[in-house]
C-alpha cells in the first residue's frame, strides 16, 4: 500500500488506542484503531525509542515490521524545553507541529499544535487540580522511583471548541485513547502528539 492509501486509510478512523510498551533497552508506542465497542483493532502505527538516546526526534512506521514509515518528528533546536517538533510525512513533507509551552506548563502541562493553513490547537491538562498536584509530586525527592498514578487528560481546542482528547487510562502498563472531534485534523500530527505527550515528558 502505498503512502497516499496508508494516509486515507489511517484517516478515516476517529478513535485510536495507545499502548506504551517497555523493553530493557527501548520504550515502543503501539497504536491501534479502536473498533466501536472500544477494544483494540488493526495497528496503524508503531514508534520504538532506544533508552540511551536523546527524545527529541521519533520515527513511526506502519506496523512493528518497520517497513514503512507513516511520520515523524524531530525538534529543531536540541535540548531546547521550547522548541518546535515538525511532523513530516513519510517521503518529508511538512504534516503539522508542535511544542511544549514551558512557561504555562510550570502550573498545567500545555501544548500548542499547528496545522498548516487549517487549524492551531491549545492543549491543556483537564483537571487543574490533579496538574497541580503533578506539579507538587515532581518536587518531593525520590519520586523519580514512585510513578505519579493517577491518570492525566488533555484537552485540545481551538478557540474554545475541543477538537482532540487524549485520555490516560488506569492500568498497569501506560495506555491512552486518542479522539479526533475534527474531520481535517491529520490523523499522522494527532497521533505524534499524543505519544509526545508521554515521551517527551516521560510520564
Amino acid at each position: 500500500m502505498d503512502s497516499a492509501h496508508v494516509q486515507a486509510h489511517v484517516q478515516a478512523h476517529v478513535r485510536f488506542t495507545i499502548r506504551q510498551k517497555m523493553t530493557l533497552m527501548t520504550k515502543e508506542y503501539v497504536v491501534t484503531a479502536a473498533r466501536p465497542d472500544g477494544s483494540d483493532g488493526e495497528v496503524v502505527a508503531f514508534a520504538q525509542q532506544k533508552r540511551i538516546t536523546l527524545s527529541e526526534q521519533m520515527a513511526f512506521y506502519t506496523d512493528e515490521s518497520k517497513e514503512h514509515v507513516l511520520c515523524t518528528f524531530e525538534a529543531r533546536q536540541i535540548l531546547d524545553p521550547e522548541t518546535v517538533y515538525d511532523v513530516r510525512d513519510a517521503v518529508g513533507q511538512i504534516v503539522g507541529s508542535f511544542r511544549n509551552e514551558s512557561v504555562a506548563s510550570l502550573f498545567r502541562s500545555t501544548w500548542s499544535m499547528r496545522q498548516p493553513g487549517t487549524m492551531d490547537l491549545t492543549g491543556r491538562e483537564r483537571n487543574r487540580v490533579v496538574a497541580g498536584v503533578r506539579r507538587v509530586w515532581e518536587w518531593l525527592p525520590f519520586t523519580d522511583f514512585v510513578p505519579f498514578l493517577w491518570p492525566y487528560h488533555f484537552d485540545f481546542l481551538e478557540s474554545g471548541k475541543r477538537l482532540m482528547a487524549v485520555d490516560k487510562k488506569f492500568g498497569l502498563r501506560d495506555r491512552y485513547v486518542l479522539d479526533i472531534l475534527a474531520p481535517d485534523l491529520d490523523r499522522r500530527l494527532a497521533i505524534a502528539q499524543a505519544v509526545a505527550l508521554d515521551a517527551l515528558e516521560e510520564r
